[in-house]
């Protein structure tokens, strides 16, 4: 005897979340993670989303958001995590599906909160949260030899040791959060780029 099979067929036209890849990166400053990120984006045919490069657009452009967001950074103060969300979900909501990499984005567990409950409304999870971790040491070296052939006044030892201080006080909490979701992928950032990127690519899959 047959038995009939029922097959489930998607026909609400959103994608599935196989679909999307929603990856969040961390990791301090001189750990090269913005290459990383870069080069992953182009791999998985991830967009690289920057709140700056975001409300820069929006700014431009004249939007409602850009005019709510105008007068604060022209004030130098930091655009509340309300506004910064409602323009990542400006952004969001324009994808057919939600392909993109986080680079410098939540910094607080405040704005991490804030971006899963957008995710969920999305039907697009967190993939992963890659974190770069480089002895701190090597991390003052690299910097510093950098600067070597840099202009920056943030590759001095004095200040790359601020940033440092600054990171690990700003990002520890996000640490914690996506730890205790089981969503955080510690990778170890200490070799050549290709041999981190191999790293970073079996962590995330």
């Amino acid at each position: 005897m047959t038995q009939n099979k029922t097959v489930q067929i998607d026909i609400s036209g959103k994608p599935s979340q196989d679909q999307h890849q929603v990856v969040i990166f961390l990791g301090p400053p001189g750990a090269g993670k913005g290459t990383q990120a870069e080069r992953l984006a182009f791999d998985k045919q991830l967009i690289k989303i920057s709140t700056g490069d975001i409300l820069r657009d929006h700014v431009e452009r004249g939007t409602e958001l850009g005019l709510q967001a105008a007068p604060i950074m022209k004030a130098g103060q930091l655009v509340p995590d309300h506004l910064l969300i409602a323009l990542i979900r400006d952004r969001l909501a324009s994808m057919d599906s939600v392909r993109v990499i986080f680079d410098g984005f939540p910094r607080t567990t405040a704005q991490a909160e804030a971006l899963d409950g957008l995710l969920d409304e999305l039907g697009a999870p967190i993939s992963a949260v890659p974190l770069l971790e480089v002895p701190e040491e090597l991390l003052i070296a690299r910097i510093l030899e950098r600067g070597k052939t840099s202009e920056r006044n943030d590759d001095e030892e004095v200040v790359a040791r601020e940033r440092q201080n600054v990171y690990r006080t700003q990002t520890q909490p996000l640490i914690d959060y996506y730890s205790a979701r089981g969503q955080l992928k510690t990778i170890n950032g200490v070799g050549s780029m290709d041999e981190v990127y191999q790293r970073l690519q079996n962590a995330i899959g």
